[in-house]
C-alpha cells in the first residue's frame, strides 16, 4: 500500500506518558495513532514520557497503524531532544506543533532518515496563511488541523457549523490537495456526544478531509464509518467505470448511467473510491 492510498479515517491521540494507553493502542481499530508528547503531557513529565514512548515504539506492535509522534516545539526545553530521540526510531511521521512556515518543517527534516516524514499541526493564523508553502516543504507528509488552538488565537466562537473556522479549514485543504498530501480534520471535544461527532465528521468528509483526529477510543467507530465509502457509493463507482469503458469501446467519449452523464473525471473519482475501499479492506483483514 502506497502512502497516497493509505486511509486516515481515524487518527487517535494517545498520551506518550501513559503505559496502559500505549499498550491498549496496539489493539485499537484506528488507521493512525498520534503519540502525543506535547499537550497531553505535563511539563514535569516530559522527559519521562519521552523515555516511556521510546521504549514502547522500540518494542513495536502498532502495525498496520501509522505511527505518528507529536513532539514538543523547537522553542521549548524538550523539543530538540524529542526530535533527536524519535528521528533515530524512524516512526512513520513526526508531527510538529504550531508550524508557522516552511522553515519550521525544513529544520526538522534535516534530522530525519529513511522514510520518516514531517507532519504539520496547522493551528496558528500565520501557519494557515503559509499553508501552500508548508505543504511543499521538504519531507512534508501531511496536515493535522489544530482547531482548538486556532479558535483560541482567532478569538472566534464555537459553533456546530464551524463557520468561523471554515476559511482556515478550506485553505489548508486546498494546500494539501495541491501538494498531494493528507489533511486530517481537527478533534471533536465532546467525546460522549456521538450525534455531534457524526455531524462534524460528515461535514469534514464533505469538505474533502481524509479523516478525523480523535481524543477518545469511543469515537473510532463513527469516524471509520463516516470516512469510508458506503455500499451504494462502491456499487455506483463500479457501474460508472463499466459504463464508461463500454462507451469508450463503442467510440463514445461519455456514457450515460442512471440518467446522468459519466465523463472521465467521474471515472477518476470512481477509481479513487474503489482504491480507498480496497485499502480499508486490506487494513482490516
Amino acid at each position: 500500500m502506497t502512502p497516497a492510498d493509505r486511509p486516515f479515517r481515524s487518527v487517535l491521540y494517545i498520551p506518550g506518558s501513559k503505559p496502559r494507553a500505549l499498550e491498549k493502542a496496539r489493539t485499537l481499530p484506528v488507521d493512525a495513532i498520534i503519540f502525543d508528547l506535547e499537550d497531553a503531557v505535563a511539563p514535569d513529565e516530559k522527559e519521562n514520557a519521552r523515555n516511556t514512548l521510546a521504549e514502547y515504539l522500540t518494542e513495536g506492535g502498532y502495525a498496520p497503524r501509522q505511527v505518528i509522534v507529536r513532539i514538543n516545539g523547537a522553542d521549548t526545553p524538550w523539543g530538540r531532544d524529542d526530535l533527536a530521540t524519535f528521528a533515530r526510531l524512524s516512526p512513520d511521521a513526526i508531527l510538529l506543533p504550531k508550524v508557522n512556515g516552511a522553515g519550521d518543517v525544513a529544520a526538522a527534516a534535516q534530522s530525519l532518515t529513511g522514510s520518516t516524514r514531517v507532519w504539520a499541526m496547522m493551528e496558528t493564523p500565520e501557519g494557515i496563511l503559509n499553508a501552500a508553502s508548508i505543504a511543499r516543504a521538504p519531507a512534508m507528509g501531511g496536515f493535522v488541523m489544530g482547531t482548538n488552538d486556532l479558535a483560541k488565537d482567532l478569538g472566534c466562537r464555537t459553533r456546530a457549523d464551524r463557520l468561523p473556522l471554515m476559511t482556515a479549514l478550506q485553505t489548508c485543504l486546498l494546500a494539501a490537495r495541491a501538494a498531494a498530501i493528507p489533511c486530517i480534520d481537527g478533534v471533536f471535544n465532546a467525546f460522549k456526544d456521538e450525534e455531534g461527532l457524526r455531524a462534524e465528521c460528515e461535514q469534514g468528509r464533505d469538505l474533502g478531509m481524509d479523516g478525523k483526529t480523535l481524543i477518545h477510543p469511543a469515537q473510532i467507530a463513527v469516524a471509520n464509518a463516516v470516512f469510508a465509502p458506503k455500499v451504494d457509493e462502491i456499487d455506483l463507482a463500479r457501474r460508472q467505470i463499466k459504463a464508461f469503458e463500454a462507451a469508450m469501446a463503442a467510440g463514445q467519449g461519455v456514457a450515460v448511467l442512471d440518467g446522468r452523464i459519466v465523463e472521465n473525471l467521474h471515472v477518476d473519482t470512481a477509481r479513487r473510491t474503489l482504491a480507498k475501499h480496497a485499502a480499508i479492506t486490506a487494513l482490516e483483514n
